[in-house]
């Protein structure tokens, strides 16, 4: 299996702790966004989308993090009915949580930070920042009686979420108020395999990345 990905991705990382989890090996093709790699002709074969991340697995090309992660422990994921579960009412409850990190959370996010951060806008939106705030108050209550977002088990749910706060956190957004999400944080970090090798190191690549934009 082959993996396209950019590791300063949430999505790309949020993959890779998923398939880590389940000891498989993915060959990782390096696709670097900020020089435009995703646009050649060459990549578009590869996903006419031109987003990262993309698994592509024998005739299989596969695109969307969330979906990829499902595909993956569907199909590899022998025994790991904890991290995705099989029955209705489990797997309805991961997938709430993966629909409101990429329709809340996540967006909330990129459109909070993306147009500073890219220099097309001046000055920061007090609207976004208080939808962005919006969406920790919900991740805080989501937590706030359950060690994990969708239960008692560490699930593919919390691999993607973890991935989309703590880019939050690299991008300057102060989450100690959050304290149900500070606690989730501490059990998610040693639950993952691989959590400080994927997505401690790619935080790391990122925070030195945006250093050096707001420098130049």
């Amino acid at each position: 299996m082959e993996l396209y990905y950019n590791q300063f991705s949430p999505p790309s990382r949020a993959v890779r702790m998923t398939a880590e989890y389940l000891g498989l090996s993915l060959k990782l093709n390096c696709i670097d966004t900020l020089k435009g790699e995703q646009l050649t002709q060459e990549f578009e074969t590869i996903n006419s989308a031109k987003k990262i991340p993309i698994l592509v697995d024998g005739d299989l090309k596969l695109a969307e993090s969330r979906a990829i992660m499902i595909y993956l422990v569907d199909k590899y994921g022998k025994n790991n009915s904890r991290i995705l579960p099989s029955d209705p009412c489990g797997r309805a409850l991961v997938n709430l949580a993966l629909h409101f990190d990429i329709g809340k959370l996540f967006r909330s996010i990129e459109q909070y930070y993306f147009p500073i951060i890219f220099k097309l806008e001046e000055t920061p939106s007090a609207e976004r920042y208080e939808k962005l705030k919006e969406a920790f108050g919900i991740l805080d209550r989501m937590v706030e009686s359950q060690d994990y977002v969708a239960g008692r088990n560490l699930t593919i749910a919390d691999i993607s979420i973890i991935t989309t706060v703590t880019t939050a956190e690299a991008f300057g957004f102060n989450i100690i108020k959050y304290k149900n999400v500070m606690k989730w944080i501490d059990r998610v970090k040693v639950a993952i395999p691989g959590y400080k090798k994927i997505n401690v190191e790619g935080i790391e690549m990122l925070k030195k990345r945006l250093s050096g934009q707001m420098e130049n």
